[in-house]
């Protein structure tokens, strides 16, 4: 082979690994982003995040909590890079913001935020050192749920929980909620129910003891809201503490499902979108939670939770029916019967008090 030959050759070889290193530029650059949620369940249907995935040409992946602890969890065990947006209850959005593993949101580019309902808008929840870290979602209760063709009537207490009767036959989330339960059913939310959420030793000792008492009759600690809906499927629970997206989910199903509030009332929460810290796709998360407010995505995202919209001008795409069932009607009377979520100070002596009772045989 000729010198020039060669040199040609070598010449269209640099050429070739040129174009080849060029086209893996363009085509890296022209790769969707991804927006990695970490979320309730619910919270991540096809039904309305196809539509932001084709509207900002994207893809938006999710992973699934079972619990607010399993999320603080995370987000403190160095996890927090891994997700661009979370959707944190009220008991523990106030430490997420405080703690600086939240962004503060730029509001000029959430324009729906104003059309959020003033009473979850104005708590003090996400609010810190002058910035606001998150957007309300969704809120709802922690009802009772039940089998119909069990109960003829629905259970007017959350005794029935340790009704002898039910031996095996309960299932209780594997959350502190299940604790804050025990505590009304012990009176200590009267006349405050703040208190459900700053129990003494003394009130927590006693919280303990009461569960204890109920676990002949759990059939299972419940850790994901589809994890009940099977227990209630197979028929190994009658009757549990749930949630709304269960009793959805079950409906559906046609399984003879119901839910109701005791006369004890209940706790509930409130669900906000967040932005973490070590996200990189901010600007692109800010787009998602403005879409995710917007009243026609939480009309959509009702339907498959039947939470409560935290936008109230949902209302105008929902039926009269829908909007009774979701008590947009009578908000302020229906929030009266709901004792939402709060930071817990002694979070850590609640979580020793409901390991003891897991643990306890």
């Amino acid at each position: 082979m000729n010198r020039r030959r060669l040199l040609h050759m070598l010449s269209s070889l640099r050429l070739f690994l040129v174009l080849t290193a060029i086209m893996c530029v363009m085509s890296c650059s022209s790769k969707a982003p991804t927006l990695n949620l970490l979320v309730w369940e619910g919270y991540a249907d096809p039904s309305f995040i196809h539509t932001f995935e084709e509207q900002n040409h994207c893809r938006v992946t999710a992973s699934y909590m079972g619990s607010s602890d399993e999320l603080m969890a995370k987000l403190h065990g160095g996890s927090a890079g891994n997700y661009d947006v979370i959707s944190p209850s009220s008991d523990v959005a106030s430490s997420i913001a405080s703690a600086g593993l939240a962004a503060p949101l730029d509001l000029a580019k959430i324009p729906s935020y104003d059309q959020l309902s003033p009473q979850l808008a104005s708590l003090p929840l996400v609010r810190a050192n002058g910035h606001v870290y998150g957007v309300p979602f969704m809120w709802g209760p922690d009802p009772i749920i039940y089998d119909t063709t069990v109960f003829a009537q629905p259970p007017d207490s959350w005794n029935v929980m340790w009704d002898p009767k039910y031996k095996g036959k309960v299932s209780v989330w594997d959350d502190l909620s299940t604790v804050y339960m025990a505590a009304q059913v012990l009176g200590y939310d009267k006349p405050d129910p703040s208190r459900l959420y700053n129990l003494s030793d003394e009130q927590l000792e006693a919280v303990k003891k009461k569960l204890v008492e109920l676990k002949p009759n759990v059939r299972k600690m419940w850790s994901t809201g589809g994890e009940l809906t099977n227990l209630f499927e197979s028929h190994e629970v009658v009757v549990a503490m749930g949630w709304p997206l269960n009793t959805a989910d079950l409906k559906k199903a046609n399984f003879p499902v119901g839910e109701t509030i005791p006369k004890e009332n209940t706790t509930g929460w409130i669900d906000h979108l967040m932005i973490t810290s070590g996200s990189e796709n901010k600007e692109l998360a800010h787009k998602f939670l403005e879409y995710m407010i917007e009243a026609r995505t939480q009309k959509l995202v009702t339907d498959k939770t039947h939470y409560v919209p935290a936008n109230p001008q949902a209302g105008q795409f929902m039926t009269p029916d829908e909007v009774k069932m979701l008590h947009l009607d009578d908000v302020e009377n229906y929030q009266k019967r709901l004792y939402f979520w709060q930071n817990v100070p002694r979070r850590a002596k609640y979580t020793e008090i409901w390991n003891d009772v897991k643990a306890a045989q």
